[in-house]
Order: structure tokens, then C-alpha cells, then sequence
């Protein structure tokens, strides 16, 4: 029976059967889905690891999506078990030491936090990603990457600071971030998870982080303050956090 053809209450059914210890359910599922784990694994290839190595450790995050996964989450399973294939790599990877940090990555990332404090003193807000790409005239999945190289692990839904006592959101700061195939994926879940909002929040969502328009501007279209927008905004990516993680 091909995965792709079962409709959302079979594939509830098969994975229900595997989490109450149906071996040959779980087995099935994870033949079906190595599809999926192999997308997952082409993003991290080429880091010192082994292909067979990274199928096996996406396998183990598969299982554990198997495992977790609720269908009252109201997303398909893909889209559940993604962020945790990519997870489980990463984990992988750091904890093995196979992440190295390079002195180009650090220079560029000491760089940018020169220039980002240079705006926020003399503009009195803070560059976007795209505008500190261009200013050190990199690609801008590059800045990202040399950025994170030098932080602690953060969260995309970590308050950065306050704008009038609204909370400003690390995701509202990556903007215009041109990642090539290797986002597919995320894209993809990404289109899942948002489909399952309500038509406002759809509609909020789409304005801010696809037409690329200002907390303001959203504000000013729908007819609210731009304090409410703030506010609706953080409900809805705490929602869409609690679905796609």
C-alpha cells in the first residue's frame, strides 16, 4: 500500500498502531517515509559524515516523530516530522563536533554586529539581514550562518527587545532571506502549518513576512493600532511553534 495514497485517517491509524508497539505498523511507516528523511539529509551532506550515518540518525528522528505525533496537532505528518529529522541531524552533528567554526565566519560575524550597532545608534532601530548582506557584500544565508557561529543557540520566537512595549520577535529580523533548494523543505511545512490558520491570521501572516510590510503598515490596513498587530502577531507564531515543533 503507497503511503502518498492513504488518506489522513489511515495514516492516523497506522501511526496510533505503531505507538502502541504494532512493530510491523512502525516498520512500514518509516519504509514509507525514507523519501522524506533523504530530502532532510541532502541538506547536510558534505560536513564530514557519513550519508548511511545521516539516514540512520534521521531515521531515529523519524521515530520519535512517530512516536510523539498526536492528530489533534491538525497537521500532516510530514510537516510534524521534519523539524524533527532536522533536530535530531543537528544534534548529531554538534554533539559529534563536527560543526566547526571557521575565523572568515567569525570575522564576518564581528563585522556585522559593528555595522548593526552603527544603525541602531545613528537610525535608531535595527538592520535587517538583507541590509547587513549587502553592506559586507555577502550572500545573506552566508551572514546568518557566520552570526550564529559566535551565539548561543536561540530561538526564532526569542524576544530581541522592545519596540514601545511591544516584543520584537528574532524572526521579525530575518527578512528577505533568499535560501536556495536546501529551504524546500521548510517551505514546504511552512505552507502546511499556515494553511490550518484562521483567515485574519492568514492574512497578517501573508502581510508581514511574505509582502514584507512594516508592523504599521499592517496596522494601518486593517484599521487597528500597530500595538494590536504586535500582539496578534506574537499569538499567532506561538501558535504556529506549537504546530510545526
Amino acid at each position: 500500500m503507497d503511503w502518498s495514497e492513504l488518506s489522513q485517517d489511515e495514516i492516523n491509524a497506522f501511526i496510533k498502531k505503531a505507538q502502541n508497539g504494532d512493530s510491523e505498523a512502525e516498520n512500514y511507516i518509516v519504509s514509507q517515509n525514507l523519501g522524506l528523511i533523504r530530502s532532510v539529509v541532502k541538506r547536510f551532506l558534505n560536513r564530514g559524515c557519513e550519508y548511511e550515518d545521516l539516514m540512520q540518525i534521521g531515521s531515529i528522528g523519524l521515530l520519535k516523530a512517530i512516536k510523539k505525533f498526536d492528530s489533534s496537532y491538525n497537521v500532516r505528518f510530514s510537516t510534524y516530522a521534519i523539524p524533527m529529522i532536522i533536530g535530531e541531524i543537528k544534534r548529531f552533528l554538534r554533539d559529534d563536533g563536527l560543526i566547526k567554526v571557521s575565523r572568515n565566519l567569525k570575522e564576518i560575524a564581528i563585522k556585522a554586529n559593528t555595522y548593526r550597532e552603527n544603525i541602531e545608534k545613528n537610525c535608531g532601530r535595527e538592520p535587517t539581514i538583507s541590509e547587513l548582506a549587502a553592506e559586507l557584500d555577502i550572500p545573506a544565508e552566508d551572514l546568518i550562518m557566520a552570526m550564529d557561529s559566535i551565539n548561543s543557540t536561540q530561538s526564532l520566537y526569542d524576544v530581541i527587545y522592545q519596540d514601545d512595549g511591544s516584543p520584537v520577535l528574532l524572526i521579525d529580523k530575518i527578512q528577505n532571506v533568499n535560501i536556495e533548494d536546501t529551504n524546500l523543505i521548510d517551505r514546504i511545512a511552512l505552507k502546511e502549518v499556515i494553511s490550518t490558520l484562521e483567515p485574519r491570521e492568514r492574512q497578517i501572516i501573508m502581510l508581514r513576512y511574505f509582502n514584507e510590510k512594516t508592523q504599521c503598515q499592517v496596522a494601518e490596513m486593517l484599521g487597528i493600532s500597530q500595538v494590536q498587530v504586535s500582539r496578534i502577531e506574537k499569538k499567532i507564531l506561538d501558535k504556529l511553534r506549537k504546530r510545526i515543533t
